[in-house]
Parts: C-alpha cells; sequence; structure tokens
C-alpha cells in the first residue's frame, strides 16, 4: 500500500504541470459547452411549448436524437461533418458537441421549469392587462430561472465529466493527458488513478458552490 501510494505521488509530482494545463481546458470545454447549451435549451424549450405543431416536432426530434444516441458517437459525426465543410480546430468542435449535447437534457429541464410554474400566476397576469410576451418576461421566466438551477447545476457537473471524452478527437483535456502518460510511463493504473483525483476534486468544488449558491438564492421556496 505504501509503495502505490509512493508511486502515485510520484506520478502526481511528473504530471502536475500539465495535468493543471489541461484541467484548464478541461473547464474551457465545460464553460462553452454548457453556454452554448443554455442557449440551444432555451430556444427548443420554446419551441416545444410554443402553439406552433411544427416547431414542437422540430424541437421533439431534436431532443429524441441527442438523448437517443451516445455523446461520443455524437462528437466524432459533429467533429467530422463540420471539417467536411470548414476547417475547425478540434477543442472547438469538440465544444460544439457538448454545447448541442446538452441542449437537448436542458431543453427539457427548461421546459419543465417552465411548464412547472402555477397557471393561475399567468392568469392573473393576463387580467391585469399583461400580453403574453410580458407575462413570460416578468412572471414566469424569474420563477422557472430559480426553479431550474438545481438541475442545470448537475448538468453543469455532468458536462465537466462528459468533457473527458472529446480525447477522441485529440483535444488536450485532462484525460487526454492521463491516456498519453498511461502510454509512455507504462503506469496506467497510477496515471488513471491520479486523473480520477483531479476530476473528483473538480466535481466536489461545483458541487459545493452550486450547494452555497442554491442556499443564497434559496432556490427550494421558488
Amino acid at each position: 500500500m505504501l509503495e502505490l501510494f509512493s508511486t502515485v505521488y510520484e506520478v502526481f509530482m511528473r504530471t502536475y504541470p500539465g495535468f493543471l494545463r489541461a484541467t484548464v481546458v478541461t473547464l474551457q470545454l465545460t464553460a462553452i459547452g454548457v453556454v452554448l447549451g443554455t442557449v440551444i435549451g432555451l430556444v427548443f424549450a420554446l419551441m416545444k411549448i410554443s402553439g406552433s405543431k411544427i416547431l414542437q416536432g422540430i424541437a421533439n426530434i431534436y431532443i429524441t436524437v441527442i438523448r437517443g444516441t451516445p455523446l461520443i458517437v455524437q462528437i466524432m459525426f459533429l467533429y467530422f461533418g463540420i471539417v467536411e465543410i470548414y476547417t475547425m480546430d478540434n477543442f472547438w468542435a469538440g465544444a460544439i458537441a457538448l454545447g448541442v449535447h446538452n441542449g437537448a437534457y436542458i431543453a427539457e429541464i427548461f421546459r419543465g421549469a417552465i411548464q412547472g410554474v402555477d397557471p393561475g400566476q399567468r392568469e392573473a397576469s393576463m387580467s391585469l392587462g399583461m400580453n403574453r410576451k410580458q407575462t413570460m418576461q416578468r412572471i414566469v421566466f424569474p420563477q422557472a430561472l430559480r426553479r431550474s438551477i438545481p438541475p442545470l447545476g448537475n448538468q453543469f457537473i455532468i458536462t465537466l465529466k462528459d468533457s473527458s471524452l472529446v480525447y477522441i478527437i485529440g483535444v488536450g483535456e485532462i484525460f487526454s493527458l492521463a491516456n498519453r502518460e498511461a502510454a509512455q510511463s507504462f503506469q496506467p493504473f497510477e496515471s488513471f488513478l491520479v486523473v480520477a483525483l483531479y476530476y473528483l476534486v473538480l466535481v466536489m468544488i461545483f458541487t459545493y458552490l452550486l450547494r452555497w449558491y442554491e442556499n443564497k438564492l434559496d432556490v427550494d421556496k421558488a
């Protein structure tokens, strides 16, 4: 046990400068994936709850296809599909793939949050003279946003872990570096144990920040 700890510590000390740089790439991928996914998700959530059967159909197809296929397949499909049309850096191709993937799940989060607002509040706002747009902006959206914070935070953490899959297209994030280190040092167990610790620390930090933000907003009373 002591020998294993010593070996893991040696791998950690030898690789931490590279892992820190790779961690920055992982966080950038995650942030872009979440922001892009939030924009896409909001658009498709509004399409799904709209009165248009065409927009509802498009939203349903997108959500069904994305949620029904593996992320790694989507990454490969989008990466090679994009580079066929436009030469794009593999980092941005991976970030876009994460955003498209997240959009389907975030769309359902927003849809549930919007539809979860008491319909009586909409009726009351209409009776006060607000139109549909004003009701959504002033009454529904603020409450829906607060309700969606916990699941959005969970989706952020899932995206952080899912970002490891972009190693398949050569992006230099944490898992990619661990793969390379394992092949070069012939210490796969130690290398992947170190990368697991990096992910664990990042997830614990974001979980703490999410809980702090939820408590600050007191989302349970939304």
